[in-house]
C-alpha cells in the first residue's frame, strides 16, 4: 500500500541565501492511508510549516514530497490547486468563514461553482451530522465559535478528502467544545477510511492519534 504522504530529507529556509533561517531540517516521516497521526513540540519548532508543505501552500527548499505517491515540490500552482482539490481537506486554528455567507454557503465555497448545486444537500446533510441542521442559513455572527468551526471542518470535508490536515483544530474551543469536536472529526475519518494529520499541543488528543511524531528545533527527535 503506498503512503498518503511522504516527506523525504525535506528543508524549509527563509531568506537570502547568506542570511537564511532554516525552519525545518532533514524531515522524513510517512503517513499511511488510513493513519491518524499528530505532530506535537515546542512552538516555533516547525509543525506548522509541516502542514504548509504538505498542503501545497509552502514549498519546500529541498527535498520531495508526495501526495498519494503524486510528487508536489516544483508543481506550478494551478496543478497544486487540482491536486489539494482532489486529495486534501484543511483545517485552521481559526475559522476563516466569510461573514456574508451563511453556513452552507461556506461549506460549498471550496467547490468550483458547477459543483456546488449538486453537493448542496451534501453540505447540508454534513453540517446535520455536525449538530447544525438548525444553522444552516445562519451567519458565522450568529453561531457560537464551536459551532464555526464544525462549518470550517465541514468544508474541508465537503471534497471527500482522503487526507485531513489540521492545524490546532481546537486552538480557539474551550474544553467542552474541544472534546466535541474531535469526537466529530476521529469518528469522520475512521468512517471514511481518511488520513489525518493534526498539529495540536494537546496531549490527551495526540494520545487519541496511532502514531505521535515529535518535532524540536525544525527536526523530528
Amino acid at each position: 500500500m503506498s503512503a498518503a504522504i511522504q516527506f523525504n530529507n525535506v528543508s524549509l529556509s527563509y531568506g537570502a541565501k547568506d542570511e537564511a533561517v532554516e525552519v525545518l531540517k532533514g524531515i522524513n516521516f510517512s503517513v499511511d492511508s488510513q493513519e491518524i497521526i499528530s505532530i506535537v513540540g515546542p512552538s516555533g519548532s516547525g509543525k506548522t510549516s509541516i502542514i504548509m508543505l504538505a498542503s501545497g501552500l509552502e514549498t519546500a527548499s529541498k527535498g520531495s514530497i508526495k501526495i498519494n505517491s503524486q510528487e508536489i515540490v516544483g508543481l506550478k500552482e494551478n496543478e497544486l490547486s487540482e491536486v489539494r482539490r482532489k486529495n486534501i481537506g484543511i483545517v485552521f486554528q481559526s475559522f476563516y468563514l466569510i461573514p456574508n455567507l451563511t453556513a452552507v454557503e461556506n461549506v460549498l465555497l471550496s467547490l468550483e461553482a458547477n459543483q456546488q448545486y449538486n453537493l448542496e444537500k451534501d453540505a447540508e446533510t454534513l453540517l446535520g451530522e455536525f449538530g447544525l441542521s438548525h444553522r444552516l442559513h445562519h451567519l458565522p455572527s450568529e453561531l457560537s465559535g464551536g459551532e464555526q468551526q464544525r462549518v470550517a471542518i465541514a468544508r474541508a470535508l465537503i471534497n471527500k478528502p482522503k487526507i485531513i490536515l489540521a492545524d490546532e483544530p481546537t486552538g480557539n474551543l474551550d474544553t467542552a467544545n474541544s472534546d466535541s469536536m474531535m469526537d466529530l472529526l476521529f469518528d469522520y475519518t475512521k468512517k471514511s477510511q481518511t488520513s489525518l494529520v493534526m498539529v495540536t499541543h494537546d496531549n490527551s488528543i495526540a494520545n487519541r492519534c496511532d502514531r505521535i511524531i515529535e518535532i524540536r528545533d525544525g527536526q523530528i527527535v
